[in-house]
């Protein structure tokens, strides 16, 4: 691709981390007050963990950012959420965010 959407619209906040959050590149709710969980499939996501450590997490709340997929995204406003192992998949209870390029395994989103 000849263009490049990193650090488009970033927006990143620090939550506690949950117990069994423990990698980065996953999607992740409110688990409980100012604290974020691993998504577990189906779930709605309200942004991806870029990092954990000593019991806190970043998380990306907006802005452009690559996920794991579990199939290609269709390309424009989809509905999705969180899929199994940590992947981000279609469903049309999710979320409509605006997918910007996917490959069988990975997408460019704007959250």
């Amino acid at each position: 691709m000849n263009v490049n959407f990193n650090g488009y619209g970033e927006n990143v906040a620090t939550f506690i981390a949950d117990s069994a959050l423990t990698e980065a590149g996953v999607p992740v709710k409110i688990s409980a007050d100012g604290t974020v969980a691993k998504c577990a499939s189906g779930d709605l996501f309200c942004g991806i963990c870029l990092g954990v450590r000593d019991g806190y997490a970043t998380v990306q709340l907006s802005g452009y950012t690559r996920v794991n997929t579990s199939a290609k995204l269709a390309l424009g406003f989809t509905k999705v959420a969180a899929g199994a192992s940590g992947k981000v998949a279609a469903n049309e209870s999710g979320r409509a965010l605006l997918v910007v390029d996917s490959t069988a395994t990975e997408a460019g989103i704007i959250l």
